[in-house]
């Protein structure tokens, strides 16, 4: 007996859509029933508060599981309308079967979509004519060429036939930069190529919702970054875009929401600018000199929350980035000779590692770990808790002025690395 969808509420039996038919799926009702929504049906489904409009995409404590494999466990999150938010996680984490969920493709065992404010499940029919959908592989037809692919959907979604759908047709290829090879056979098609006739597939009945599964799977990087540039101007048409990612430069950059995503739930979710905001409320300024313990005076400089040294020098929450010329020109003023100063904006990549340890999954030791130095152990930047203030400075010992007078040459190591000399672990982070 299958699952229910929900503990506590039954409902008729469901059979879930095998992967390779992913995309057929969300094609194949609409040529078999012709069921279109009426005006008044799309009306009352969306119905959306000019103060806040109601998400496009809801799900709510859902899980789904194939055979043993929990696939989808207690996953939450909300998509924005107009704005491009990413599922982002690596190979396994539900990412496709939560694109599946949002058009109807299965019916979760438990917990609720709402896709339209409408149930995809019961509501197909009216759904699926309004999303546009392209996977990971794109379910094309070799033996017909790139006109005639989209000549058929345009059929199947009731754009028209013949003269029809052919202006609409060249207007979505040229969108894409394939107007000159629809004439051609698409078994002939490159990689690039056939990701661009998916997506203009994809745009051909105008969709409000588009979900695109690792668009740029098996591209080359020019390819790619022509393809996330198209998806970037989506908005602009428009379009509210849901896209899987397992890729931190693809998400860069692009997301307007971020859902990081691991084992089936939502670790977090957010715009990254909220996000960022909440794991580094200050600014961070990373500091170098040719004798770092002279840089330790910096922690009780007025502006400066919190203070601690690493191999890279010495990092400095502060309160304003324009606090960074006065704290330059105090050190410099004292004779102590800079030979770094890079104001750091955190990246999703830094954002993505932070989350991950905090959760404890993936590599544990990727980001900034904890580094005990002679004032003791100082607080990691950007792993406080969502609601923790920074943590206070810690001062060091007071400042000596002894430090000012040159040192003998001979055996002198400086903290961190030897005068004039940089570490390895000085370079690596300062890739970082």
């Amino acid at each position: 007996m299958e699952s229910p969808r929900h503990p506590m509420t039954p409902t008729r039996p469901t059979a879930a859509v095998p992967p390779e038919r992913f995309e057929a799926a969300t094609l194949a009702p609409i040529a078999a029933s012709r069921v279109q929504p009426t005006a008044d049906a799309v009306t009352a489904a969306v119905p959306a508060s000019p103060a806040e409009p109601a998400p496009v995409v809801a799900v709510d404590h859902v899980g789904h599981r194939f055979g043993t494999n929990m696939a989808l466990d207690d996953l939450s999150f909300e998509v924005p309308d107009g704005a491009i938010t990413v599922l982002l996680g690596p190979n396994g984490a539900g990412k496709t079967t939560a694109i599946r969920a949002i058009t109807g493709a299965i019916a979760p065992m438990w917990g609720a979509v709402s896709t339209f404010r409408l149930d995809p499940d019961d509501d197909g029919h009216l759904v699926r004519p309004r999303c546009g959908v392209v996977s990971a592989k794109p379910a094309l037809y070799d033996r017909l060429t790139g006109r005639d692919n989209l000549a058929y959907a345009a059929e199947l979604y009731d754009v028209g036939r013949g003269s029809d759908a052919a202006e609409r047709i060249e207007e979505c290829a040229a969108r894409f930069g394939i107007s000159d090879a629809l004439d051609q056979m698409v078994g002939g098609y490159s990689t690039g190529m056939k990701t661009r006739l998916a997506l203009a597939r994809s745009v051909l009945h105008d969709p409000q919702l588009l979900l695109y599964d690792e668009p740029t799977s098996g591209l080359d990087p020019e390819s790619s970054y022509a393809v996330l540039d198209m998806i970037r101007e989506m908005t602009s048409f428009g379009h509210t875009v849901v896209m899987c990612t397992h890729l931190l430069g693809e998400a860069e950059g692009l997301a307007d929401h971020i859902v990081m995503m691991e084992a089936g739930t939502a670790l977090i979710s957010g715009s990254p600018t909220e996000l960022t905001h909440r794991y580094w409320p200050n600014p961070i300024l990373t500091l170098d000199a040719e004798d770092t313990r002279l840089l330790d005076r910096s922690a009780s400089f007025p502006g400066v929350a919190g203070y601690r040294r690493d191999p890279s020098g010495v990092r400095l929450e502060v309160d304003d980035l324009r606090r960074v010329p006065d704290i330059v020109a105090s050190l410099i003023a004292d004779g102590i000779r800079l030979t770094r100063v890079d104001p750091h904006v955190p990246t999703l990549e830094d954002l993505y590692f932070t989350i991950r340890r905090e959760a404890g999954v993936g590599a544990l030791g990727a980001g900034i770990a904890p580094i005990t130095t002679g004032h003791g152990t100082l607080p990691t930047l950007g792993t406080t808790t969502p609601d923790a203030q920074v943590a206070p400075a810690t001062v060091p010992p007071p400042f000596d002025p002894a430090l000012l007078a040159p040192q003998p040459s001979a055996g002198h190591t400086s903290t961190g690395h030897t005068s004039g000399t940089q570490s390895t672990d000085m370079i690596q982070e300062g890739r970082r």
